[in-house]
């Protein structure tokens, strides 16, 4: 299969996975700050890495029906979020391929 290799983010702010420290997303990427999760306040971001998506399934949430993947970090496996793989009300169509990353299981690297 070939070896995984993390990508070491640039950025002023780096958020991590708070269990491992590993860097998920800068915050440059946030697309807004408006969203809650499972653990509470969650981020929208546009590109996330060193994660792993896990299989689609369809959720109802707050607004409305949609189909997301667990996003679990590539180092420790801990879940840290979900991706929006699509939306089926025509206002939420801007989420399809975007990135929730929950603030309680994140933490600043720099």
């Amino acid at each position: 299969m070939g070896l995984a290799y993390n990508t070491y983010l640039n950025s002023s702010r780096i958020y991590g996975c708070k269990a491992c420290k590993s860097h998920l997303a800068n915050h440059e990427d946030i697309i807004s700050r408006n969203f809650r999760g499972q653990h509470g306040k969650a981020y929208l971001f546009n590109n996330v890495v060193n994660v792993e998506a896990g299989e689609p399934m369809e959720r109802n949430m707050t607004t409305g029906r949609h189909v997301v993947r667990d996003i679990t970090c590539r180092v420790c496996n801990e879940v840290v979020g979900w991706k929006y793989d699509k939306a089926y009300e025509s206002t939420e169509k801007y989420k399809e391929g975007k990135f929730i990353l929950e603030a309680e299981l994140l933490c600043t690297v720099s």
